[in-house]
């Protein structure tokens, strides 16, 4: 059998390890799934290219010490988590050993100071997620729940430990409910959004309800207090169904804000966590109230807001007028309509005289998806030649991508003349292989 030294962890939560030459030099590498650093595996290759292999994990003959047995009983089979098999501190080591690795590798920056790693609960934390539905007609059942790994069937999932445990409770009643429904061969996916005191969940619905099945949603809704959205094209045509009237929202108590969302909308999946991430980004901004900062990719404005409640003025960016319509309508819920302002433009397009045209701004708050701020970056390189007054002395970069914030690191220390004063990871997904991060440049 095939044995193998694990050396490191790769960003899908695979061990690696090195085949040995003939000569006893170190080889082709290795991508274990399940097998841990510092252990003996053995393992087998189903998938092999010229300079690597990806292997599956086949028995361990020597373990680490910080494996763990996985808390759900289907890790392994379902895709929704990766690293249950890993204690979850050293998860957050591992992710902050992937933060520093990808600055490094890829934008060959090295931040003057690793912040401690923000991190809390680890189980029940989802309070976002995308279940999807399938009608297995061969085993007279309907599956509801992640998707198997590496795979596009639905796992056989009958409770989940990531998800908060009253919605746990409610995967077996949902299989029940969806298979009794007349359009259990028309409802794809439910997605799940939990607020304070509120379970939301959106069906996607392909046909019309009939009177049984609205008298059976209505029943599971009043039984397991769930509220009922609909959705019959694409995300913004969901609407609330029963009850018809929505009090959706979240809280970030240390701003007394309260921000209301739509299901569908962006928001962070874990709410403790977000509620952390946003007081530490707001300590690192040092936001001082005469200052006018920028929000760019605000979304709902979970950070723009808070931010005003500090700041003199505060400007949000985001590329789609409806996210900034409904960010102005949460900023005149909170009171806060005099201190904010909300602008639509494309900030994958966004250049030099963009940010000249937007005035000055003492601080940038930046929150991008994963494909990063490379324009937004070579436009405040850019800014040097055109406007160097205009650049902001501080920038907060909040990121779900270790690799494009290294990238854009790079960028920023490089060739924009800002340094790395901090960077570290916030554990928004535990038991996952995804890198939140977070990390402050200071204008030279």
């Amino acid at each position: 059998m095939n044995k193998l030294e694990i050396r490191s962890f790769d960003m899908d939560a695979r061990g690696i390890g090195h085949l040995a030459n003939e000569d006893g030099t170190q080889g082709k590498v290795v991508f274990v799934e399940g097998a841990l650093p510092g252990e003996l595996v053995g393992f087998s290759t189903y998938k092999k290219k010229t300079s690597w292999e990806v292997a599956t994990m086949t028995g361990v003959y020597r373990e680490s010490s910080q494996r763990v047995k996985p808390k759900c009983e289907f890790f392994g089979t379902c895709g929704g988590c990766s690293m249950q098999h890993l204690q979850p501190e050293a998860q957050v080591a591992m992710k902050q050993r992937i933060l520093e690795d990808n600055l490094w590798h890829i934008g060959k920056v090295k931040a003057d100071t690793m912040m401690r790693p923000i991190y809390g609960p680890t189980w029940g934390y989802r309070y976002r997620a995308r279940l999807s539905v399938r009608h297995v007609i061969k085993k007279g059942t309907v599956l509801v729940g992640f998707h198997e790994k590496k795979s596009r069937y639905v796992a056989n999932m009958e409770t989940c430990q990531i998800l908060p445990a009253h919605v746990s409770a409610m995967l077996l009643p949902l299989r029940d409910l969806i298979a009794s429904l007349s359009i259990i061969e028309a409802l794809p996916q439910i997605e799940l959004a939990i607020g304070e005191g509120v379970t939301a969940m959106v069906l996607r619905i392909m046909q019309p309800l009939s009177a049984d099945d609205e008298v059976k949603l209505k029943a599971f809704a009043d039984q397991y207090q769930v509220q009922w959205w609909l959705q019959t094209k694409g995300p913004d045509s969901a609407e609330p169904y029963y009850p018809s009237v929505s009090d959706l929202h979240y809280l970030l108590p240390e701003f007394d804000i309260k921000m209301p969302f739509k299901p569908t909308d962006f928001t962070q999946v874990n709410h403790h966590i977000n509620r952390v991430l946003v007081a530490r980004a707001l300590r690192l901004l040092d936001v001082q109230a005469n200052e006018r900062i920028a929000d760019l990719f605000c979304g709902l404005g979970n950070f723009t807001l808070p931010i005003a409640t500090i700041a003199k003025e505060v400007v949000g960016i985001e590329g789609s007028s409806a996210l900034t319509d409904r960010a102005l309508e949460n900023a005149r819920c909170n009171g806060l309509s005099d201190k904010t302002s909300f602008s639509t433009r494309n900030l994958f397009e966004i250049t030099a005289d963009d940010l000249k045209k937007l005035g000055r701004f003492d601080r940038f708050l930046i929150d991008p998806p994963r494909d990063g701020a490379m324009a937004l970056c070579q436009a405040l390189i850019d800014l040097g030649d055109v406007a160097p007054e205009f650049k902001p002395k501080r920038l907060v970069y909040v990121s779900c991508s270790p690799s494009t914030l290294a990238r854009d690191a790079g960028m920023l220390v490089n060739q924009a003349g800002y340094r790395l004063s901090y960077a570290g990871v916030v554990n928004m997904f535990p038991h996952t292989s995804h890198v939140e991060s977070m990390a402050v440049f200071d204008l030279l």
